[in-house]
Parts: C-alpha cells; sequence; structure tokens
C-alpha cells in the first residue's frame, strides 16, 4: 500500500511537470525564449512576452518577506525555548499555530485595509513591493518560527547540559553550540519558506498593485508571475494563454531549485 501511493504522488508530479512543459512548448514554437527576456513589454496582444518585470517582483517580494521574517522568527523560536516561562512559551506556541492556519486571502484583506492605506500616507498608491513584503513577511513568520523551534528542539539536550556545567553563560550556549547544531533545520525551513513566499498569489495580488515594472524603489507598485497567472489566465487563449504556463514552469523550477538546496545542504551536513 505504501509503495503504491508512492508512486502515485510521484506520478502525480511528473504528469504535472509534463503537463507544465507540454502547454509551455506552444508558446517556443512562435516565440523565442530569448524573447522572454528581451521583449519591449508583457502586451499579449502585440505578441511581447517579457516576463522580467514580473519574475523580479516575485523574486523581490519573496527575499523582502524572508528577510524580514527571519530574525524575527528565530527571536521567538529562541525565546520560547530557552528564555519564556512555560505558560507563557505554550501561549506563543499556541497562538503562532494558530497563525498558520489563517488564509492567505486573509493577510490580504487585512494588508490592503491596514498597511496599503497606510504607505499611502508615505508615499501614493500605496499598493507597492514594500506592502507586499509585509503581507507575505508576517504570512511566513509563524512557520518560520515553528521550524525553527522544531530544529532547537532536535538538538540534543545533553549539548546544553554539558555546556552548563562547564559554567558557560546562556547567551554562549544558545550562539556557540545550539544554533550551529539546528542549523540544517532551520536553514531548511528558511528556504521552504522562501519557496512558499515565491508561490503566494492572492495576498500579493490584492497589496501589491499589479503594475508591471521593474521596481526602483520599495513604494513602487509591482506584479508578481503568480498574479499575473490569477489575473490574465480566465480570458488567456492560444500562446497568451501558453505564456501563462510558461510562467508557471518556471515558478516550479525556482521552487524545485529551492529543494534541491536544501537537498543538498542536508547531505553535506549530514557526511
Amino acid at each position: 500500500m505504501l509503495r503504491f501511493t508512492a508512486w502515485v504522488s510521484g506520478g502525480i508530479l511528473i504528469f504535472i511537470v509534463i503537463f507544465l512543459a507540454w502547454e509551455s512548448a506552444k508558446l517556443f514554437a512562435i516565440v523565442s525564449p530569448l524573447q522572454l527576456l528581451t521583449s519591449e513589454a508583457w502586451n499579449p496582444t502585440s505578441q511581447h512576452f517579457n516576463l522580467v518585470p514580473m519574475l523580479v517582483g516575485s523574486l523581490y517580494t519573496a527575499l523582502g518577506a524572508i528577510l524580514l521574517a527571519i530574525p524575527f522568527g528565530l527571536a521567538l523560536a529562541i525565546f520560547v525555548r530557552f528564555y519564556a516561562p512555560k505558560w507563557i512559551a505554550h501561549f506563543f506556541r499556541v497562538i503562532t499555530e494558530l497563525l498558520t492556519g489563517v488564509p492567505s486571502v486573509v493577510f490580504g484583506l487585512w494588508g490592503l485595509l491596514v498597511i496599503v492605506p497606510y504607505i499611502n500616507q508615505i508615499a501614493p498608491p500605496g499598493a507597492s513591493l514594500l506592502a507586499g513584503t509585509l503581507v507575505l513577511a508576517l504570512m511566513i513568520l509563524p512557520l518560520v518560527a515553528i521550524t525553527a523551534d522544531s530544529a532547537l528542539e532536535a538538538v540534543p539536550k545533553d549539548y546544553y547540559i554539558a555546556a552548563y556545567a562547564m559554567g558557560l553563560p546562556r547567551y554562549s550556549i544558545i550562539s556557540s553550540i545550539i544554533l550551529p547544531s539546528a542549523s540544517p533545520g532551520i536553514f531548511s525551513g528558511m528556504i521552504l519558506q522562501l519557496g512558499r513566499a515565491l508561490g503566494e498569489t492572492m495576498a500579493v495580488l490584492m497589496v501589491c498593485g499589479n503594475v508591471v515594472q521593474i521596481p526602483h524603489s520599495i513604494f513602487d507598485p509591482v506584479r508578481t508571475l503568480t498574479a499575473n497567472i490569477a489575473l490574465e489566465m480566465s480570458y488567456a487563449m492560444d500562446i497568451h494563454r501558453s505564456a501563462l504556463f510558461v510562467s508557471g514552469f518556471i515558478l516550479l523550477l525556482m521552487t524545485s531549485f529551492l529543494v534541491f538546496i536544501v537537498s543538498r545542504y542536508k547531505h553535506e551536513y549530514t557526511q
């Protein structure tokens, strides 16, 4: 039964890859792959399919979100694991786990009603790269904290006890012994959350402004690859539709690359 389930799971994944590749190939019968990077703009009616602005928008929002979420998530995990009293640690864990179940559209709605108007007071129009980054950071923060806490928990307690018996202060034990030992799990969790940020759709669609351009400021509106697919797939036809499948295939390659980095890092660390 387990073997059958594994084969079915692997078969579904292979089918998805083949389907995306097949639908994407229809575009390249008319448009060269180089034109996806050098075309004048994203204008499907004129057969211009420049994906660079949306690729840059996706990378900027995801990288900005993970850079914001890492210090806060790691600090929260260290606090509840080593500093907080048991009842406070339990409270924070429960709240963090509840936040992981909040739908992304709720985060997007909150960002649209709270973050976007606030940014608009500073630099109109408000819907921008900064708004998308903040909303994504809040979305992935609970999972960053949970994965970091699990990685810290996996470190053998003997490490902490032995270091404490040697008279080392708690800060030195955490920074010099616990964190290096837990780094593979922490790193893996952060990279996987980066993949989640790259694949997020509804939240960024609601708060990023959806203007196809390369941002020159954090206050500029952007459009991500996922938002572009969601906005245009309902009416896209022919090579326009195929171009959207190319966007999906690029996202698949990006997330697959992140998973490869995680597996490679764990393999080298355990050797």
